[in-house]
């Protein structure tokens, strides 16, 4: 059960986690059909080096408080908490404060397969082994988030809607807010052949402005690959997206698309200041 200084009172479900959406919402979290589809692709190993790359710059800091604001199918958490177990691990340092983390969503179904990933795949020998006390919330970033003052080290946020004024809130001071965005030549080939969304081209100094007043700059990073895919990948990349809303299903654009796709991304980490 979950409680606030109010006195209110929340149960947490049998899936591991506690749904606060405070009123109605005409935004819409991503379907099991789009987390399908991230997870088909993913789990090749597409998208590794963004992961790896977030992983380290989170894992400088050795936070033990993380957030992952649109958590999807907890890709990124899972690589994130990894890493700092097996820094910690290596370097005897385990036994400080305990690694904690809180996946949240506006998707019920996602934050209900990052916990339940979270567990299958935390066996010794699985390369994603995460053994942190992993909580899920369902709540909609744009309005007051449920979560305490400075409550956070760091807050993960890779392709998912930002909240400049709660974020500041809920991290603690000097907490770092790791940001990860597509970059203008992002599927351009898939832009191309009409089977993608436009990134719109000043898409890092619009993030950058929005959170200056809060926030400082302290580390950007461009990451590009042009990876050669089969039909059934470019479905699966196209169905995990927002473009899957205006493409149809993945099966019905995996044939026309073309076999060499460039993903870029920008991987940018804000450091909270006092303003």
């Amino acid at each position: 059960m979950l409680g606030c200084d109010a006195g209110h009172r929340f149960d947490v479900n049998r899936r591991g986690y506690a749904s606060l959406l405070s009123g109605s919402t005409k935004l819409i979290g991503d379907s099991a059909a789009m987390l399908d589809a991230r997870d088909a692709f993913l789990e090749k190993g597409w998208y590794t080096e963004l992961r790896d790359a977030l992983s380290r710059l989170v894992g400088a800091g050795r936070p033990r408080r993380v957030v992952d604001i649109g958590c999807g199918t907890g890709y990124y958490l899972r690589g994130v908490l990894s890493a700092l177990e097996q820094a910690g691990t290596a370097d005897g340092s385990s036994a400080e404060a305990e690694l904690r983390a809180l996946a949240v969503d506006l998707s019920p179904v996602a934050v209900a397969r990052t916990l339940r990933t979270a567990t299958i795949r935390a066996e010794p020998a699985g390369s994603d082994s995460v053994a942190a006390d992993t909580a899920g919330l369902v709540a909609d970033v744009w309005s007051p988030l449920p979560i305490r003052d400075a409550a956070a080290d760091v807050i993960i946020n890779v392709f998912a809607p930002r909240n400049a004024t709660e974020f500041h809130r809920i991290l603690s001071p000097d907490g770092l807010l790791a940001v990860v965005v597509p970059h203008p030549t992002h599927l351009q080939e898939l832009r191309a052949a009409g089977l993608a969304l436009d990134v719109h081209a000043n898409k890092v100094d619009g993030l950058i402005d929005s959170l200056s007043g809060g926030f400082r700059l302290e580390s950007a990073d461009d990451i590009s690959r042009v990876l050669s895919l089969s039909p059934t990948d470019v479905g699966a990349l196209i169905g995990m997206g927002p473009s899957s809303h205006h493409s149809g299903s993945p099966a019905s654009v995996a044939a026309p698309a073309p076999t060499d796709v460039t993903v870029a991304f920008s991987l940018l980490g804000f450091r909270r200041t006092g303003a």
